[in-house]
């Protein structure tokens, strides 16, 4: 009888313990939310601080050499402090690490990324720290009187670049650098195929000149370069090729609350256009050909469009090249703002890293972080950084110091530091700001992004493998790209926000299986109860 009463009592502790194991999984699972962060009324000085910061250089040696110089002269400023370098070659890469460290609370304390990937970030609770306190510190803010460095004030941040870094009800980064794209153009060959670059750059001229370059001679050369290969017109970014077009066509995209409207008739009318060109040969794309510089230098593209960052990789002297000298042909390069639809209202991407500041259970650490961070601000740095591409300043502080207005007069004088598309590049986006416009950031608009991208890329992959592109096509490459990004559970969950339900998502895998073996658990209870009952009354019979 007492043993029969201990095996009656297993069964009933067993689905207890499985139950509490489920909710301490669960609970580990939302460990990863942390206090919110509260500003030290004193940063404590005796005490010494080791930090990490994650870059991208794109194997640039000298922003390489100007991320350790920064980090010296910030390091002799505060010697407790010492900042731990790690770069990256690609803004994905450190997305990537940052999610996979998010499980093991390893990120790093200060990180260059793009708004749209800190916004994923924020699906651990105050794992990114909100700015607007430290903005206003009187001591450690911006132009705060206890830092040791020259800082920019909050209102010497352009106020475009500042407002890109908020979202969500909060600012969650600074602006680092800003570019925009530009079409970089073979002037030469457009005048030799009897166009004139009018004063703004139209997609009706794009198509037509590119289709126009694509006419050979007998022996299949092209005839405005002599060669095998041209392809007129290259696209680097086709997401920000499609966001823009949106955009500049006042169509949908998505809206704030993440409401995706990417999928829409202006859409496929505009990917209808795009299959027409990539089907003759006259339109390719980065991931399909390679970089457009490569070909824009080798005289076998016309149109090339890339970031103002990219700059010094176009022209016949371009101070970074992936071709051989032998290679390279010569010719005028333009640099152009991106075509429009509209040439009397232009619009043009604003882009470029932001910088972030994670929180940790020390808020000493924290507030070192954003000393540091803020130091990436200085004019000694901006101006330093801005010099080695196509990139502009965010602070009109930087801006209107005498040594960056002598480096964009410079114009020309060498083939580096002063390289002449460079200069124009980065000043195209200096009397265009105005121009510019940002995507609304959310949890999700990362894949957004490159879902836009990816209709682009799936369309002219399809013409070249001589697929019919027509509505049948269409309706599947939405469906494929809605289900390959996951878009539908992002509509879902703005649906819910936007009705004022929070989504919490799916649970755990580990927390399925074990609620599934509480349920398992409790059946086999029933069972065994009901088998007594039954053996008892056999007994009692």
């Amino acid at each position: 009888m007492r043993r029969e009463r201990k095996r009656i009592l297993s069964f009933f502790l067993l689905p207890i313990l499985v139950f509490g194991s489920a909710l301490a999984l669960m609970g580990c699972h939302g460990s990863r939310g942390m206090a919110d962060f509260a500003a030290p009324g004193e940063f404590d000085l005796s005490r010494e601080y080791e930090i990490t910061f994650w870059a991208k250089n794109d194997t640039n040696k000298t922003q390489t050499a100007i991320y350790e110089q920064a980090i010296a002269d910030f390091e002799s400023l505060y010697p407790n402090i010492h900042v731990n370098l790690r770069l990256y070659t690609d803004y994905g890469k450190i997305y990537n690490d940052v999610i996979t460290n998010i499980a093991t609370n390893t990120t790093p304390n200060v990180c260059i990324s793009y708004p749209d990937h800190i916004a994923t970030y924020l699906t651990g609770t105050n794992l990114v720290v909100p700015l607007e306190e430290l903005f206003e510190n009187e001591k450690y803010g911006l132009g705060g009187s206890e830092v040791r460095f020259e800082a920019p004030k909050r209102e010497e941040i352009i106020s475009q670049f500042l407002e890109e870094c908020a979202f969500g009800g909060h600012y969650y980064a600074i602006p680092y650098m800003r570019s925009t794209e530009a079409c970089y153009i073979n002037k030469t060959y457009v005048e030799a195929l009897g166009y004139t670059l009018p004063d703004v750059l139209t997609w009706d001229f794009i198509w037509e000149v590119s289709e126009a370059a694509m006419e050979k001679d007998a022996e299949g050369n092209f005839l405005v370069n002599g060669q095998k290969v041209m392809i007129p017109f290259i696209y680097k970014s086709t997401d920000n090729m499609m966001i823009q077009m949106l955009k500049q066509r006042d169509a949908g995209y998505s809206t704030e609350n993440g409401e995706i409207r990417l999928f829409n008739d202006t859409t496929r009318e505009l990917l209808y256009t795009i299959a027409e060109h990539g089907k003759s040969g006259a339109f390719s794309t980065f991931k399909i050909s390679s970089y457009p510089a490569n070909f824009l230098n080798a005289g076998q593209c016309i149109f090339a469009i890339d970031s103002t960052a990219g700059a010094t990789w176009m022209g016949t002297d371009a101070p970074l090249c992936d071709i051989s000298k032998d290679k390279i042909v010569e010719f005028e390069t333009e640099v152009m703002e991106i075509p429009q639809f509209d040439p009397e209202n232009p619009q043009m991407i604003s882009q470029g890293p932001s910088v972030c500041v994670f929180n940790k259970d020390d808020p000493q650490e924290v507030l070192a972080s954003w000393l540091f961070a803020q130091y990436l601000l200085t004019d000694e740095v901006q101006i330093a950084y801005a010099e080695t591409e196509g990139y502009v300043p965010v602070t009109s502080k930087a801006q209107g110091t005498d040594e960056y207005q002598d480096y964009l007069a410079g114009c020309g004088e060498d083939s580096t530091v002063h390289y002449d598309i460079k200069i124009k590049a980065t000043e195209l986006l200096l009397n265009h700001i105005d121009d510019t416009f940002v995507t609304p950031v959310f949890n999700g608009s990362a894949s957004l992004r490159d879902a836009a991208g990816q209709l682009v890329e799936n369309t002219v992959k399809a013409v070249r493998r001589g697929q019919v592109v027509d509505d049948t096509y269409m309706e599947k490459l939405y469906s494929d790209v809605t289900s390959l990004y996951r878009l539908d559970q992002l509509s879902r969950q703005s649906a819910s926000t936007a009705s004022g339900k929070e989504d919490l998502g799916k649970l755990p895998k580990t927390s399925v299986i074990l609620l599934s073996a509480l349920a398992a658990v409790w059946v086999l209870i029933a069972l065994y109860g009901v088998i007594q009952i039954i053996k008892k009354k056999k007994i009692q019979h």
